[in-house]
């Protein structure tokens, strides 16, 4: 007797596929409509932003709003824009990344490579350290910004990025080192070779996904911070993510929502730019970490 299959149609590969992308294409949408508002209104002329029409395309593009978020909206009591304060932010991301990428990469290679009585105590330490709440360092890292002399300046804004990123930074090149063969650093070390040149020669070359994975996360952090940057730094030394603060609360009779929405978008473009340039990387790194961690 011949069967009939009777498939039901919420059945088979394709349907599911079907589903679940319908699904990523929703949530993706729903994600990315605040960055799509903030970009159409940052190119609106503040009459059309009256009418109320967020979603609509700008019936007359300017880049107006872009050239005085930057240079002539008004922060506070002066009006020179935010250009300054994004030099501030590359000058306190930039140096802030590069040492607590290279001073975690040492304690990896030292809690793995070097071990001593009690390192897994000091990782352990290093590791709480990673959930500390940022409102409960305030206090002693303004005390000792204040005894060191450097309160309000961007080498202390550097220096509290750095070691409240410096056990994340140790936990990602602690678990990518662990895997990493011991053998190599034992013939190195028959060899005569030193503590350093084994870590700059051996160690620090095939770190390559690991570097990408820190540097991507210290940037995003130290470029998007707010509290320190309030709390640790004012005037001329402050963050962009203040100065838009300031830029939104400034009171000059009118809400020019279309410069704001430009200097949001001037902010968070480095942050894009990143993610766009070396996105896959980061998901490579992040892989490359947990197979060998």
């Amino acid at each position: 007797m011949d069967s009939i299959d009777n498939k039901s149609p919420f059945q088979g590969a394709k349907f599911w596929r079907v589903l679940i992308y319908t699904t990523l294409i929703v949530f993706a949408c729903m994600y990315l409509l605040p960055l799509f508002v903030m970009m159409v209104t940052s190119f609106k002329e503040l009459d059309e932003i009256r009418q109320g029409n967020m979603l609509a395309l700008p019936e007359v593009w300017t880049v107006e709003p872009w050239k005085a978020a930057w240079g002539t909206a008004c922060i506070g009591l002066t009006c020179e824009g935010i250009s300054g304060y994004f030099g501030n932010s590359i000058a306190i991301t930039v140096p802030g990344v590069l040492l607590s990428t290279i001073l975690g990469a040492l304690n990896g290679y030292v809690l793995t490579k070097w071990r001593f009585p009690g390192h897994k105590w000091v990782f352990g330490l290093m590791l709480f350290g990673c959930f500390i709440p940022f409102q409960v360092v305030l206090v002693p890292m303004s005390q000792v910004l204040g005894t060191l002399g450097i309160a309000n300046t961007t080498p202390g804004l550097v220096m509290v990025h750095v070691i409240y990123g410096l056990g994340f930074t140790t936990l990602f090149f602690r678990n990518y080192y662990e895997a990493f063969p011991s053998e190599l650093i034992r013939a190195a070390m028959i060899d005569g070779a030193g503590f350093f040149r084994m870590f700059f020669r051996i160690l620090l070359p095939s770190s390559g996904p690991i570097i990408v994975v820190t540097i991507i996360w210290q940037f995003t952090n130290i470029w998007n911070d707010f509290l320190f940057g309030a709390s640790f730094a004012s005037g001329d030394t402050a963050p962009i993510t203040v100065a838009l603060n300031n830029l939104v609360n400034s009171s000059t009779g009118v809400k020019e929502y279309n410069v704001h929405m430009a200097g949001a978008m001037i902010a968070a473009l480095p942050t894009l730019l990143v993610y766009v340039l070396a996105g896959r990387y980061f998901v490579r790194g992040l892989m490359a970490g947990s197979v060998k961690g």
